[in-house]
């Protein structure tokens, strides 16, 4: 079964930012077999497309687009079996009686799922909670938020991909999440080192008998709650605290005119430990790499060289406190422009109302020159954009 061609929507229809112009064709894929067809017929013509879930994550240009918009909106949560395995110290991977196994088809909501797996007590996802988007998108990215990550409860992916035997056939793989390289808001998928159209996506959480979240993981998040860090809180507290968070940050989809936008439009810069010590003392960092440990030599032992494989301390910082030193303010517009820094959070850039793709990539290159002429650091685009370069 083909999914039939819809009248073209605009892109700004379909997605969070609303910018974008008109494809030439769209195609809502409600079932896999339209998933299927779609993307085979796609493949065989050689077709420019795009693939799009809840469009949160993608900015497109305001010109019309010369190709296929594929929507994935397919719909299905399944409780899958879990094997046996035997029960580890606390802290580990949970044992098989307490976890269970969610396979989730790649058009849910996102959020409609984390706040599923809270109702019925399932612990693993509950500080992601108010993330837009679709479930097929959230291992591309790697979603994370408030000390979680996918990376933490995914298992495996379903993946529509060309069959590696037969260039004109298409397959269905399971790809363990151990092969999908997840790195912060990165992955295989996101680089192009694997290529298809996720179906699915399998969940390994928690179930919580008292109720009760994963080790609250994130400061802020503690401090919001009331707890230390490490403490074990209700999962409705969790989400709850979460969401406020969130939209004290225009990070929640509303009618709040921040919320018009991708969320945050870069990623926290990763630099090597050395090029952070340069940076001002109170420039927030986070270590994201061991410290290399230390060598204890006899008194007569030659000095050893370091190891060409040893990592070099790598260090997270605050994209958002660079733009702000920076002397980028929250609602910073450029003159005549309707895209602005949001007035909440200046890690966001905003559609304030009829602003063109064009003039969002045109502030985010300006954010991004005033942080690399002020300290050296160039700011990665978190969203995937259509017809516009930075």
């Amino acid at each position: 079964m083909t999914a039939a061609a819809a009248e073209p929507r605009t892109l700004a229809d379909a997605t969070t930012m609303r910018v974008g112009g008109a494809p030439s064709r769209w195609i809502e894929a409600t079932t896999r077999d339209e998933v299927v067809a779609a993307y085979a017929e796609l493949l065989a013509q050689d077709e420019p497309h795009i693939l799009l879930g809840g469009g949160s994550n993608t900015v497109a240009s305001s010109e019309p687009y010369e190709g296929t918009v594929l929507r994935i909106a397919t719909r299905g949560i399944e409780a899958l079996p879990v094997a046996a395995a035997p029960h580890r110290p606390a802290g580990e991977e949970p044992p098989a009686d307490d976890a269970v196994v969610l396979r989730v088809e790649a058009g849910e909501g996102w959020d409609a799922l984390v706040e599923r797996t809270v109702a019925d007590g399932l612990a693993g996802l509950e500080a992601l909670s108010g993330i837009p988007g679709s479930v097929g998108a959230a291992p591309i990215q790697n979603i994370g938020a408030y000390g979680q990550e996918v990376a933490s409860t995914l298992q495996a992916i379903e993946l529509l991909c060309v069959d590696e035997h037969s260039a004109e056939t298409l397959a269905v793989r399971r790809i363990p999440a151990s092969e999908l390289r997840l790195g912060y808001r990165d992955s295989a998928l996101k680089r192009g080192d694997l290529q298809g159209v996720v179906l699915s996506v399998d969940l390994r959480l928690r179930r919580s008998p008292d109720g009760r979240s994963q080790p609250v993981a994130y400061q802020q998040l503690a401090t919001a709650l009331g707890v230390e860090l490490g403490t074990r809180v209700p999962l409705e507290d969790v989400r709850a605290s979460v969401l406020a968070l969130r939209s004290s940050k225009g990070m929640v989809l509303s009618d709040d005119p921040d919320s018009v936008s991708a969320g945050s439009f870069f990623t926290n810069p990763v630099v090597s430990a050395r090029f952070a010590a340069g940076l001002p003392k109170d420039a927030p960092r986070w270590s994201v790499a061991p410290e290399p440990s230390a060598t204890v030599l006899p008194l007569d032992a030659d000095t050893p060289l370091p190891s060409l494989d040893r990592p070099v301390p790598r260090v997270k910082l605050s994209a958002a406190w660079l733009i702000e030193q920076a002397g980028i303010e929250r609602g910073f517009a450029l003159p005549g422009s309707r895209a602005a820094v949001s007035s909440k959070h200046t890690l966001a850039l905003t559609n304030r109302g009829g602003a063109t793709g064009e003039q969002v990539a045109e502030l985010a290159r300006f954010v991004q020159a005033r942080v690399e002429n002020q300290f050296g650091v160039h700011l990665v685009p978190e969203p995937v954009l259509v017809g516009l370069h930075l």
